[in-house]
C-alpha cells in the first residue's frame, strides 16, 4: 500500500523545546535588538557588523542545542508515512533528528549566501562569520535568512507540497507570520489537520476539519505521531 502523504509545518514553538529563544515570547529574542536593526536589508546596509554579530550569537547557542521529542517524532512517521518538513525556523534540528526532506521558509543559519543572489548558498564551518568574508560569486556573504520586508523565496515549493497532503500538521507555530501562515489555505478541503501548540492558534480561517492537542511540541508531538501511526499506517 502507498505510503500517505503527510505535511509537517513548524515553527518556533519546536525549537523552543530545545531551548533556543523564539522572537516573540515576552522572554525572546525582539526584547533584546529591535528587528529594524538586527533583520532588515536595511540593518544589514547600515550595520553590518552588528547584523553579523546577532547571527553569529545565535549560531554558537544553536550548537550547544540538541533535537527534543518533537523533532525526534516527526521524523520518526517517516517510517509509516511520506513526510514532508516545511518550517519556519532556522536551525538545523529536524536535519539533526533525521527528517530527510525539510524546507525552510526562512533561511538555514548553518549557511550564508550571496549578497546578489539569493539561490547561491553554501555551508559555514562553526559558528562565526567574520565582516570580510566573500561568496564565491565575489560578493559580500551575508547570513542566509530572509530578513523581515524581504520575499520569501521558497514559499511557492512549500504550497505546492501542502497541495499534496493527505495529513497536515501544524506544531510550534502562532500562524501570525505570513505568507508562511497561510500555508494551510493550500491545502485541500477535505483534507484533516492536527494542531499542537499550548496557545490553541487563531484556525478561524481554516476550512478544514481541525484537531487540537494544547501542549508543547516535545509532549504533544510524540503523542499525535502514535495516533497517526495507529490510525493511518500503511
Amino acid at each position: 500500500m502507498e505510503k500517505k502523504k503527510l505535511v509537517v509545518f513548524t515553527g518556533a514553538g519546536v525549537s523552543a523545546d530545545s531551548g533556543i529563544s523564539t522572537f516573540r515570547d515576552a522572554d525572546g529574542l525582539w526584547e533584546n535588538y529591535r528587528i529594524e536593526d538586527v533583520c532588515t536589508p536595511e540593518a544589514l546596509a547600515r550595520n553590518r557588523n552588528l547584523v553579523i554579530e546577532f547571527y553569529n550569537a545565535r549560531r554558537r547557542d544553536l550548537l550547544g542545542r540538541q533535537p527534543n521529542e518533537g523533532h525526534y517524532a516527526i521524523a520518526e512517521l517517516e517510517k509509516h508515512f511520506d513526510v514532508d518538513v516545511i518550517t519556519q525556523n532556522i536551525d538545523d534540528l529536524h536535519e539533526r533528528a533525521g527528517s530527510s526532506r525539510i524546507t525552510h521558509l526562512h533561511g538555514e543559519l548553518r549557511k550564508l549566501r550571496s549578497s546578489r543572489n539569493e539561490t547561491l548558498t553554501f555551508p559555514i564551518e562553526g559558528w562565526e562569520q567574520k565582516p570580510g568574508d566573500m561568496a564565491p560569486d565575489g560578493t559580500p556573504a551575508r547570513p542566509f535568512v530572509v530578513f523581515f520586508g524581504e520575499g520569501v523565496p521558497m514559499f511557492d515549493r512549500a504550497a505546492r507540497i501542502a497541495a499534496t497532503a493527505d495529513l497536515f500538521v501544524i506544531v510550534g507555530t502562532s500562524l501570525a507570520v505570513y505568507p508562511a501562515a497561510s500555508l494551510v489555505r493550500y491545502v485541500r478541503p477535505e483534507i484533516p489537520v492536527y494542531v499542537v501548540d499550548p496557545h490553541k492558534p487563531d484556525v478561524s480561517g481554516i476550512r478544514n476539519p481541525v484537531e487540537f492537542i494544547q501542549m508543547n511540541s516535545a509532549k504533544g508531538m510524540p503523542l499525535l505521531a502514535e495516533k497517526l501511526i495507529r490510525k493511518y499506517r500503511s
